[in-house]
């Protein structure tokens, strides 16, 4: 090779390294295809690349985390609840209850107007639910509080978390934005709602089957004076609203129990018996020391809202007693499911 060759050939070589560093270079550094003389040989991809159109950052949806999401997530809990066969057939049985004991005390009821057996034990009104149907309500009230309306409320309590984990959708209802703490606080709110309906269910059937089977009129209250029949009707309205609030410990505790386990059968039958036991306590003599602070203690103190006037003290009672129940077992709920570790 000559030397007049030598240049030429270097040349060549330093262009060839040029444009190869060029299609390394990033587009960002604004060189333009063909910048190198005597190599623009047409729009070649692999020695021109064109520059590479910035990506724009697409924002991040907000989540829906606040009140409106809740209200929903509350309105599908208590649909998805009031859907289920179960709690229809709770629904049905707290509604048997009234209609049976009217029809009992209509057939057991003399020709002269009094019922057989009126001087027995229970509820100072039962012996008056012959004279006003409205009394009716009173004693179905008395009758299912005991043992119907807890044991469904433990029921709806006790398969609130735990069935979900046994059917495998807890984790499922836990995807953000749902969070424990607020799905706890809905599970909560949604067995709350079921006491207040299964209460208003025998409140209502009750009323209805006393005004079919019984006369109306105005309400002979415990303490002897009269009232108008729309004063006892509000009355009634009260006990229902008062024995309603008597059942936020059993859902509290049944909430809490729901929380130990994967097993909704399990939970549902612990409440269940937590309940007869701790009943079975309350009527013990020799146990009157601890009674005070057992949750059913005060359950009958609604029968003072039939006095005139109404004596406020039992009814305070019963009703700080179940917030103290609600506010002990509610947290101990909150603790246990926020620590719990979901595996369905």
């Amino acid at each position: 090779m000559s030397r007049a060759e030598k240049p030429t050939a270097a040349a060549a070589k330093a262009a060839t390294a040029g444009a190869a560093g060029e299609r390394e270079a990033p587009a960002s550094q604004g060189s333009s295809p063909g910048a190198v003389p005597g190599l623009s040989q047409g729009p070649s991809p692999r020695l021109s690349p064109e520059p590479v159109p910035e990506q724009e950052t697409v924002p991040a949806l907000p989540r829906s985390t606040g009140l409106l999401w809740t209200l929903g997530l509350l309105r599908s809990e208590i649909g998805t609840t009031f859907r289920r066969w179960r709690t229809l057939a709770l629904l049905a049985v707290l509604a048997g209850v009234p209609v049976l004991v009217g029809i009992a005390v209509r057939i057991e009821t003399g020709d002269d107007g009094s019922a057989a057996g009126s001087g027995g034990g229970g509820p100072a009104f039962v012996s008056q639910i012959t004279n006003n149907g409205l009394f009716l309500v009173f004693t179905s009230l008395a009758a299912t509080l005991p043992f119907f309306l807890p044991m469904a409320i433990g029921v709806i309590a006790g398969d609130s978390i735990a069935g979900e984990a046994s059917a495998g959708t807890l984790r499922y209802l836990l995807v953000a934005p749902a969070g424990r703490t607020r799905l706890l606080l809905v599970k909560y709110a949604t067995t709350l709602t079921f006491c207040l309906v299964g209460t208003l269910v025998v409140a209502v059937f009750a009323l209805v089957t006393g005004a079919l089977l019984f006369p109306l009129g105005e309400v002979t209250l415990l303490s002897g004076s009269t009232v108008s029949f729309g004063e006892g009707l509000l009355r009634a309205l009260a006990i229902a609203a008062v024995v309603a609030a008597s059942l936020i410990g059993v859902a509290a505790v049944g909430l809490f129990v729901s929380t130990l386990t994967s097993s909704g059968i399990a939970a549902m039958a612990t409440t269940v018996g937590l309940l007869i036991t701790v009943q079975i306590l309350d009527v013990i003599p020799q146990l009157h020391a601890i009674q005070p602070y057992l949750f059913p203690h005060h359950w009958l103190s609604f029968a003072d809202l039939l006095r005139d006037p109404v004596y406020w003290d039992g009814i305070r009672d019963n009703l700080g007693l179940q917030a103290l129940y609600a506010a002990f077992f509610g947290s101990a709920a909150w603790a246990r499911f926020t620590a719990r570790d979901i595996t369905a």
